[in-house]
């Protein structure tokens, strides 16, 4: 990788990485004081309208995102069309949600819902009038602006949500937080990119950008779907307070796995687009990006299932407590995440969304077929599934892997496998050394920093590179 490309790789990570840091920190500590000041019930309502309004934003978005960002000669009437038709979709779906809010209601039997999708509904307009200057900051790969906005909007909105918390305000102090969190970013976004509209509405950037986000669209309605689909069937068949308590426990989870993942997504897309012609460096580059990200987030998630009682029972009190399961399954779960991010970020790279929307089909149709399984075997079933539809979709996600870069699924695991292992011996250790102990804080106390020592120890002594690498890492920043 040459040193100019290799330098912006590096900064980007550095400054995604500190973003999600922030975020995670911030995120953990709001959502701390809002688990002991609300309950699983509060949770759980707004668990049951998710799926609605994240199909909804990804309608907004229509994969014009991505489109922006992949294209060599962007010009001012592509982001103009973007812009203007974001906002035109936006409005189409509040209009659509709306006329669905009552119908949704009857869904669940809670009739609350009808407002709490209407007043989530209106956010999509929010975010449609942003969407294009945060696509201009990814492109320049100006990952500290992003950094500055996302930490400075979730404190915001999370100081406020916690007083609308305390005043007794409900289910409703959340959606104070979602108001307030987008409103915010979308003020800073505008402060920090220079873009404004001044194209004109054309065709052909229409057609451009339809071409190849449409099935980028495709793709992403299917998971905002599917992502949801464990909160509708849960909702559904158990009360408001379980779906609460497994929302909990995927909130937990979810905070590594997918904070390192929005990391991924952020900074290998654009940076790989830049090599998308050379084959050997784009394997090069990836094999690199998979084991650093994996170094990363395998211990941590399994810390994290080998803890969970501890964590949930000190943070947020026992009344999370029947989380705590959920929890160390959802774990080993999410663990795979972000490779899925760096297989399909490198379609996207390719140009193939047609082949980005094969898998996603093929995926939701074994995840349909799992559900359908687990749903007689309870919550507890469905967790157990969702470790399975993980390692499923990973074996298909590296198909088209291997095909371009010959990174396929056997490869990749040899590349995970000595972390994946020193993972489980760092979990094992932990589990053992604190299970006789009786207080939870103590616990805490002594399996983080144990966890830590025992990983790293191991990581030296078969000298994994990616320890040297992330040590490079801290020292160059």
């Amino acid at each position: 990788m040459p040193e100019s490309l290799k330098n912006k790789t590096v900064k980007g990570v550095a400054w995604t990485s500190l973003d999600q840091a922030l975020n995670l920190g911030f995120g953990f500590v709001i959502g701390v004081i809002l688990a002991r000041l609300l309950s699983p019930s509060d949770y759980g309502l707004l668990a049951m309208i998710a799926v609605f309004n994240s199909i909804a934003f990804a309608f907004v978005n229509s994969g014009f995102g991505s489109a922006l960002v992949r294209k060599p000669d962007l010009v001012e009437d592509d982001m103009t069309t973007a812009f203007f038709f974001n906002i035109m979709v936006s409005v189409g779906m509040i209009g659509i949600l709306w006329v669905a809010a009552p119908f949704i209601a009857s869904f669940y039997d809670k009739p609350i819902l009808t407002s709490l999708v209407r007043a989530e509904a209106v956010i999509l307009l929010i975010s449609a009038l942003g969407l294009v200057q945060n696509t201009q900051l990814t492109r320049a790969l100006n990952f500290r602006a992003k950094m500055i906005i996302n930490a400075s909007s979730q404190v915001l909105a999370g100081a406020l949500a916690i007083l609308a918390a305390y005043k007794g305000f409900g289910v409703w102090a959340l959606v104070v937080q979602h108001y307030v969190g987008n409103t915010a970013s979308l003020i800073l976004m505008w402060i920090f990119s220079p873009w404004r509209p001044r194209g004109k509405w054309n065709k052909v950037s229409l057609k451009y950008l339809w071409g190849y986000g449409s099935r980028i669209l495709a793709s992403g309605l299917l998971n905002r779907i599917y992502g949801n689909i464990y909160p509708i069937v849960i909702g559904k068949f158990y009360s408001a307070a379980d779906l609460g308590q497994y929302t909990r426990a995927a909130g937990y989870a979810g905070l590594p796995a997918h904070g390192l993942t929005d990391v991924l997504q952020q900074v290998t897309f654009p940076v790989l687009s830049k090599i998308q012609e050379d084959d050997a460096r784009l394997s090069n580059s990836y094999r690199r990006m998979l084991r650093f990200s994996v170094f990363i987030v395998f211990p941590v998630m399994v810390g994290m299932a080998a803890l969970a009682y501890p964590l949930v029972i000190s943070l947020v009190t026992d009344k999370w407590a029947q989380c705590v399961p959920y929890l160390q399954v959802i774990c080993f779960a999410s663990m795979w995440y972000p490779v899925h991010a760096i297989n399909l970020n490198l379609l996207k790279v390719k140009g193939r969304s047609d082949l980005f929307l094969r898998l996603e089909i093929i995926k939701k149709a074994i995840i349909t077929v799992v559900i359908f399984i687990c749903v007689p075997f309870g919550i507890m079933g469905i967790c157990y599934g969702a470790i399975f539809t993980s390692l499923a979709s990973l074996a298909i996600n590296t198909y088209y892997t291997g095909k371009f870069i010959h990174v396929g699924f056997f490869r990749q695991m040899m590349d995970m496998i000595p972390t994946l292992l020193n993972s489980l011996a760092m979990g094992a250790v932990i589990y053992l050394v604190t299970s006789p102990m009786t207080n939870e804080l103590l616990k805490l106390a002594v399996g983080i920093p144990l966890g830590i020592v025992i990983y790293l120890l191991i990581a030296w002594v078969f000298r994994l590179p990616e320890l040297k690498e992330a040590i490079d890492i801290i020292r160059r920043k």
